[in-house]
């Protein structure tokens, strides 16, 4: 892509119309602006299609889900506003697919289930964590989950969101006891700083806004520690299968 900034990384375009715009997210950078003030998907984006269509003004771009920081992958974002309003309808209704890779410390006991938990957002520390059912302000988080392989202590797991929790995969995942590598929130004592989180967002999955047809949007992680671990050809045929 084109970037207005010397500064700003390269963000893969997986797939673009008039409507939708599906890309690859770099780690480490916000979904929108926050209060780092570090380059943003949002601002990163629409700064690119200002150069590549040579548009004045202001352009419009919808943010129809978040990734967050560090984790990286499939994203879409809408062009126009009855693009956003339609997607997130998608959302709502949960027509909107996504699924993520992951890889845990330990091996969970059965080969795949459902995790269901009621996670309360503290907004102070920026941090989430699973309480009792019916506590005031808690959330309902469901997911599915199926472990690929496992070796040298750790597994390759898929996962499959039922519901866009902030952190659900990290603090599901840690509660159940199976913390992410490299997450240094909801894993500490088993990660070390500086260890990128291994959560990749493999796949985005909804109708299109306009025409209705299935969209997908894929993104494999990249081939390095701990990724590199586990063979990429049974993630690519779950990913192509689902």
């Amino acid at each position: 892509m084109n970037d207005q900034k010397a500064n700003y990384p390269d963000v893969p375009i997986v797939y673009e119309d008039n409507h939708v715009l599906g890309v690859s997210k770099p780690v480490n950078i916000p979904s929108q602006e926050d209060a780092s003030g570090d380059a943003d998907m949002l601002t990163i984006l629409k700064d690119d299609i200002k150069v590549r269509y040579n548009k004045p003004g202001n352009v419009y771009l919808g943010l129809v889900h978040r990734l967050d920081r560090p984790v990286g992958g499939a994203m879409v974002f809408a062009k126009t506003s009855k693009a956003a309003s339609r997607l997130s309808e998608s959302v709502r209704s949960r027509s909107f697919r996504k699924l993520y890779a992951a890889i845990v410390h330990g091996k969970p006991k059965q080969p795949s289930g459902r995790l269901v938990d009621s996670l309360y957002k503290d907004s102070r520390s920026n941090t989430v964590r699973v309480v009792s059912k019916g506590t005031e302000g808690s959330k309902e988080a469901i997911l599915d989950y199926t472990v690929l392989e496992t070796q040298n202590g750790m597994s390759l797991v898929l996962v499959e969101l039922h519901t866009g929790r902030p952190h659900q995969i990290r603090v599901q995942l840690s509660h159940a006891g199976w913390p992410l590598y490299g997450d240094q929130r909801y894993g500490n004592g088993l990660n070390k700083a500086g260890q990128q989180i291994a959560l990749w967002s493999v796949f985005v999955g909804f109708p299109h806004p306009v025409s209705k047809e299935e969209i997908r949007i894929e993104s494999m992680p990249p081939t390095l520690h701990p990724w590199n671990l586990f063979p990429s050809g049974r993630l690519i045929r779950e990913i192509k299968n689902y």
